[in-house]
């Protein structure tokens, strides 16, 4: 993973980390997928806190000049998918990432959890 999509990873955590969310992991799917190098996976635990992460994250990473470029599910807040090119954040109220169960899809990339404790160390 590149410098660049790791930033742009980490300020997506952040930004989810600042609204509670939960078991938050970073994958990267770089060397297994063709459409982004990194997703951002993350829980909630009701349907209002998924998309209060959701709109979290496209209002801190707008501030900072990055564009979303596509965004889905945020009506239904189950599942919120926000493209940001190289990387893409999937918020998901719990019982759905059990079921979709990303981490599981894409086992061959590697992943790791950051905390907002972790992230500040690498200020």
């Amino acid at each position: 993973m590149s410098d660049t999509t790791k930033t742009l990873a980490e300020k997506i955590v952040v930004a989810a980390e600042d609204k509670k969310a939960t078991d938050v992991v970073i994958l990267d799917v770089g060397g297994v997928s063709s459409v982004t190098d990194s997703y951002v996976v993350c829980s909630a635990k009701s349907t209002i806190q998924v998309q209060a992460i959701a709109d979290n994250i496209e209002d801190e990473l707008k501030k900072q000049g990055i564009n979303m470029l596509h965004k889905e599910g945020h009506r239904q807040g189950r599942w919120i998918l926000l493209d940001f090119g190289t990387c893409i954040a999937h918020v998901f109220l719990e019982e759905e990432r059990e079921y979709y169960n990303l981490e599981r899809l894409w086992g061959n990339a590697r992943s790791g959890e950051l905390t907002q404790d972790q992230l500040n160390e690498n200020e």
